[in-house]
Protein backbone atom coordinates (compact mmCIF):
# COMPACT_ATOMS: atom_id res chain seq x y z
CA UNK A 1 0.00 0.00 0.00
CA UNK A 2 2.99 2.42 0.96
CA UNK A 3 6.64 1.95 -0.47
CA UNK A 4 8.94 4.15 0.46
CA UNK A 5 13.01 4.30 -0.81
CA UNK A 6 15.74 6.08 -0.37
CA UNK A 7 13.65 9.11 0.96
CA UNK A 8 15.44 12.28 2.02
CA UNK A 9 14.23 15.65 2.56
CA UNK A 10 16.07 18.65 3.44
CA UNK A 11 15.24 22.43 3.94
CA UNK A 12 18.45 24.17 3.25
CA UNK A 13 21.29 21.96 4.49
CA UNK A 14 18.59 21.12 7.38
CA UNK A 15 18.14 17.33 6.42
CA UNK A 16 15.08 16.07 8.00
CA UNK A 17 14.75 13.01 6.03
CA UNK A 18 17.72 10.95 5.40
CA UNK A 19 17.54 7.85 3.51
CA UNK A 20 13.93 6.31 4.80
CA UNK A 21 12.96 2.61 3.13
CA UNK A 22 10.01 1.58 4.57
CA UNK A 23 7.22 -0.47 3.06
CA UNK A 24 3.58 -0.79 4.63
CA UNK A 25 1.40 -3.09 3.78
CA UNK A 26 -2.98 -3.01 3.33
CA UNK A 27 -4.68 -2.69 6.14
CA UNK A 28 -2.12 -2.30 8.49
CA UNK A 29 -2.00 -0.43 11.57
CA UNK A 30 1.42 1.40 11.78
CA UNK A 31 2.41 4.04 14.42
CA UNK A 32 5.50 6.14 14.36
CA UNK A 33 7.42 6.81 17.22
CA UNK A 34 10.52 9.81 17.29
CA UNK A 35 11.33 12.45 19.69
CA UNK A 36 10.39 16.24 18.39
CA UNK A 37 12.15 16.93 15.45
CA UNK A 38 12.77 13.62 14.11
CA UNK A 39 11.15 13.86 11.25
CA UNK A 40 7.53 12.23 11.69
CA UNK A 41 5.59 14.66 10.42
CA UNK A 42 7.96 15.60 7.48
CA UNK A 43 7.23 11.99 6.86
CA UNK A 44 3.50 11.88 6.53
CA UNK A 45 3.40 15.21 4.80
CA UNK A 46 5.53 13.68 2.06
CA UNK A 47 2.86 10.83 1.73
CA UNK A 48 -0.10 12.69 0.75
CA UNK A 49 2.04 15.31 -1.40
CA UNK A 50 1.89 17.79 1.36
CA UNK A 51 5.60 17.97 0.78
CA UNK A 52 7.73 17.22 -1.84
CA UNK A 53 10.77 15.28 -1.24
CA UNK A 54 14.50 16.37 -1.92
CA UNK A 55 14.97 12.62 -3.82
CA UNK A 56 13.89 9.14 -3.32
CA UNK A 57 11.02 6.99 -4.41
CA UNK A 58 7.58 6.86 -2.98
CA UNK A 59 4.31 5.03 -3.58
CA UNK A 60 1.03 5.48 -1.64
CA UNK A 61 -2.33 3.89 -2.55
CA UNK A 62 -0.72 3.00 -6.08
CA UNK A 63 0.20 6.76 -6.89
CA UNK A 64 3.51 8.20 -7.43
CA UNK A 65 3.23 10.72 -4.17
CA UNK A 66 6.66 12.52 -5.71
CA UNK A 67 4.88 13.42 -9.27
CA UNK A 68 3.26 16.60 -8.67
CA UNK A 69 0.78 16.01 -11.72
CA UNK A 70 -0.56 12.87 -9.68
CA UNK A 71 -0.94 14.66 -6.01
CA UNK A 72 -4.94 15.38 -6.93
CA UNK A 73 -5.50 11.65 -7.13
CA UNK A 74 -3.08 10.42 -4.28
CA UNK A 75 -5.07 12.77 -1.89
CA UNK A 76 -8.46 11.52 -2.95
CA UNK A 77 -7.37 8.27 -1.37
CA UNK A 78 -4.91 9.53 1.44
CA UNK A 79 -6.64 11.06 4.12
CA UNK A 80 -4.87 13.12 6.47
CA UNK A 81 -6.39 13.48 10.36
CA UNK A 82 -4.19 16.49 12.05
CA UNK A 83 -3.60 17.02 15.92
CA UNK A 84 -5.61 20.46 16.39
CA UNK A 85 -9.02 18.88 14.44
CA UNK A 86 -8.79 21.30 11.70
CA UNK A 87 -12.39 21.57 11.24
CA UNK A 88 -14.86 24.57 10.55
CA UNK A 89 -16.17 25.86 13.94
CA UNK A 90 -19.28 27.48 12.22
CA UNK A 91 -20.31 24.82 10.16
CA UNK A 92 -22.31 21.73 11.62
CA UNK A 93 -20.83 18.17 12.44
CA UNK A 94 -22.87 16.82 9.02
CA UNK A 95 -21.33 19.64 6.54
CA UNK A 96 -17.68 19.70 8.22
CA UNK A 97 -17.92 15.51 7.40
CA UNK A 98 -19.14 16.19 3.99
CA UNK A 99 -16.06 17.93 3.28
CA UNK A 100 -14.51 14.72 2.71
CA UNK A 101 -16.63 14.17 -0.29
CA UNK A 102 -15.41 17.28 -1.99
CA UNK A 103 -12.59 15.68 -3.93
CA UNK A 104 -15.22 13.17 -5.29
CA UNK A 105 -17.55 15.97 -6.87
CA UNK A 106 -17.44 18.51 -9.21
CA UNK A 107 -16.10 22.21 -8.82
CA UNK A 108 -19.84 23.49 -9.12
CA UNK A 109 -21.18 21.34 -7.04
CA UNK A 110 -17.86 22.09 -4.33
CA UNK A 111 -18.76 25.80 -3.96
CA UNK A 112 -22.47 25.51 -3.88
CA UNK A 113 -22.40 22.97 -1.20
CA UNK A 114 -24.34 20.18 -3.46
CA UNK A 115 -24.20 16.63 -2.32
CA UNK A 116 -25.98 13.85 -3.14
CA UNK A 117 -28.50 11.75 -1.25
CA UNK A 118 -25.55 8.75 -0.94
CA UNK A 119 -22.69 11.50 -0.06
CA UNK A 120 -25.11 12.32 2.70
CA UNK A 121 -25.99 8.29 3.82
CA UNK A 122 -22.18 7.43 3.90
CA UNK A 123 -21.84 10.99 5.64
CA UNK A 124 -24.11 9.46 8.52
CA UNK A 125 -22.59 6.24 8.37
CA UNK A 126 -19.19 7.57 8.95
CA UNK A 127 -20.85 9.44 12.00
CA UNK A 128 -22.06 6.23 13.51
CA UNK A 129 -18.92 4.71 13.32
CA UNK A 130 -17.54 7.30 15.43
CA UNK A 131 -20.66 7.59 17.67
CA UNK A 132 -21.54 10.77 17.12
CA UNK A 133 -24.02 11.02 14.47
CA UNK A 134 -26.70 12.29 16.82
CA UNK A 135 -24.91 15.15 16.67
CA UNK A 136 -24.97 15.84 13.15
CA UNK A 137 -27.26 18.73 12.71
CA UNK A 138 -25.41 20.68 15.76
CA UNK A 139 -22.58 23.19 15.40
CA UNK A 140 -18.78 21.91 15.61
CA UNK A 141 -17.98 24.93 18.14
CA UNK A 142 -20.29 23.12 20.16
CA UNK A 143 -18.37 19.87 20.48
CA UNK A 144 -15.63 19.34 23.06
CA UNK A 145 -12.08 18.68 21.74
CA UNK A 146 -12.23 14.60 21.75
CA UNK A 147 -15.63 15.30 20.27
CA UNK A 148 -14.56 17.26 17.31
CA UNK A 149 -10.99 15.11 16.83
CA UNK A 150 -13.39 12.01 16.18
CA UNK A 151 -15.23 14.28 13.42
CA UNK A 152 -11.69 14.83 11.87
CA UNK A 153 -11.58 10.97 11.59
CA UNK A 154 -15.62 10.96 10.55
CA UNK A 155 -14.63 13.11 7.79
CA UNK A 156 -11.66 11.14 6.92
CA UNK A 157 -13.73 7.56 6.86
CA UNK A 158 -15.84 10.09 4.58
CA UNK A 159 -13.04 9.96 1.49
CA UNK A 160 -13.27 6.44 1.24
CA UNK A 161 -9.57 6.70 1.75
CA UNK A 162 -7.04 3.69 0.98
CA UNK A 163 -4.90 5.36 3.63
CA UNK A 164 -4.90 7.29 6.67
CA UNK A 165 -2.23 9.75 7.46
CA UNK A 166 -2.73 10.80 11.60
CA UNK A 167 -0.28 13.32 12.93
CA UNK A 168 -0.35 13.37 16.69
CA UNK A 169 -4.09 13.01 16.71
CA UNK A 170 -4.02 12.14 20.30
CA UNK A 171 -1.75 15.03 21.37
CA UNK A 172 -4.22 17.02 23.49
CA UNK A 173 -6.48 14.99 24.64
CA UNK A 174 -6.96 13.12 27.93
CA UNK A 175 -6.25 9.68 28.25
CA UNK A 176 -9.68 8.39 28.15
CA UNK A 177 -10.55 10.18 25.15
CA UNK A 178 -6.85 9.55 23.71
CA UNK A 179 -7.98 5.81 23.93
CA UNK A 180 -11.22 5.86 22.58
CA UNK A 181 -10.01 7.74 19.13
CA UNK A 182 -7.57 5.59 18.88
CA UNK A 183 -10.10 2.60 19.04
CA UNK A 184 -12.21 4.43 16.21
CA UNK A 185 -8.79 4.30 13.97
CA UNK A 186 -8.10 0.78 14.62
CA UNK A 187 -11.61 -0.20 14.13
CA UNK A 188 -11.50 1.41 10.79
CA UNK A 189 -8.37 -0.18 10.15
CA UNK A 190 -9.50 -3.57 10.99
CA UNK A 191 -13.30 -3.57 9.47
CA UNK A 192 -12.62 -1.57 6.56
CA UNK A 193 -8.95 -2.58 5.62
CA UNK A 194 -7.94 1.16 5.73
CA UNK A 195 -4.32 1.29 6.31
CA UNK A 196 -3.11 3.57 8.95
CA UNK A 197 0.16 5.45 10.02
CA UNK A 198 -0.05 6.81 12.80
CA UNK A 199 2.72 9.52 14.67
CA UNK A 200 2.68 9.14 18.47
CA UNK A 201 4.59 9.96 21.36
CA UNK A 202 3.02 8.01 23.88
CA UNK A 203 4.61 4.72 24.07
CA UNK A 204 1.65 2.74 26.06
CA UNK A 205 -0.80 3.64 23.23
CA UNK A 206 1.85 2.78 20.54
CA UNK A 207 2.50 -0.86 22.18
CA UNK A 208 -1.22 -0.78 22.90
CA UNK A 209 -2.66 0.01 18.97
CA UNK A 210 0.38 -0.75 16.84
CA UNK A 211 0.31 -3.80 14.66
CA UNK A 212 3.94 -2.95 13.93
CA UNK A 213 6.05 0.29 14.97
CA UNK A 214 8.87 2.10 13.79
CA UNK A 215 10.92 4.35 15.29
CA UNK A 216 12.65 7.66 13.81
CA UNK A 217 15.79 10.02 15.15
CA UNK A 218 17.97 12.22 13.26
CA UNK A 219 15.40 11.84 10.51
CA UNK A 220 16.85 8.19 10.18
CA UNK A 221 14.33 4.62 10.57
CA UNK A 222 16.26 3.30 13.58
CA UNK A 223 13.95 0.57 14.78
CA UNK A 224 11.21 -1.40 12.82
CA UNK A 225 9.11 -3.81 14.88
CA UNK A 226 5.75 -5.74 16.40
CA UNK A 227 4.08 -3.32 18.62
CA UNK A 228 3.97 -6.00 21.42
CA UNK A 229 7.11 -6.92 20.99
CA UNK A 230 8.33 -3.27 21.95
CA UNK A 231 11.32 -3.09 24.99
CA UNK A 232 12.89 -0.27 26.66
CA UNK A 233 16.34 -1.10 25.34
CA UNK A 234 14.21 -0.55 21.65
CA UNK A 235 13.11 3.05 23.12
CA UNK A 236 17.22 3.77 23.73
CA UNK A 237 17.38 3.34 20.14
CA UNK A 238 14.70 6.36 19.12
CA UNK A 239 15.45 8.42 22.16
CA UNK A 240 19.32 8.35 22.56
CA UNK A 241 20.44 9.08 26.05
CA UNK A 242 16.98 8.60 27.97
CA UNK A 243 18.38 5.67 29.77
CA UNK A 244 20.85 8.56 31.43
CA UNK A 245 18.48 11.08 32.18
CA UNK A 246 16.58 7.88 33.72
CA UNK A 247 19.37 7.09 36.30
CA UNK A 248 19.99 11.09 36.51
CA UNK A 249 16.79 11.79 37.72
CA UNK A 250 15.45 11.80 41.74
CA UNK A 251 13.78 8.64 42.96
CA UNK A 252 10.32 10.41 43.03
CA UNK A 253 10.86 11.61 39.44
CA UNK A 254 11.97 8.10 38.00
CA UNK A 255 7.90 6.86 38.76
CA UNK A 256 6.34 6.27 34.96
CA UNK A 257 4.93 8.88 33.44
CA UNK A 258 1.38 9.04 32.92
CA UNK A 259 1.23 7.76 29.42
CA UNK A 260 3.55 5.04 30.22
CA UNK A 261 2.41 1.84 31.17
CA UNK A 262 3.35 0.37 33.93
CA UNK A 263 5.44 -2.90 32.33
CA UNK A 264 6.90 -0.31 29.39
CA UNK A 265 7.92 2.79 31.91
CA UNK A 266 11.16 4.01 30.78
Amino acid sequence: MIRIRSLTKQYGSNAVLRGIDLDVAAGEFLVVLGPSGAGKSTLLRCINGLVAPTSGELVAAGYDATDARKVRQLRRNVAMIFQHHNVVPRLSVLKNVLTGRLGQVSSLASILQLFSRQDVALTMDCLRRVELDHKAHERTDALSGGQRQRVGIARALAQRPQVILADEPVASLDPKTSRLVLQYLRAACRELGITVVCNLHQVDYAREFGDRIVGLAGGKLVLDGRGDELRDSHLNLIYAGLDQVQHAAPAAARQPAPELSAQGAL
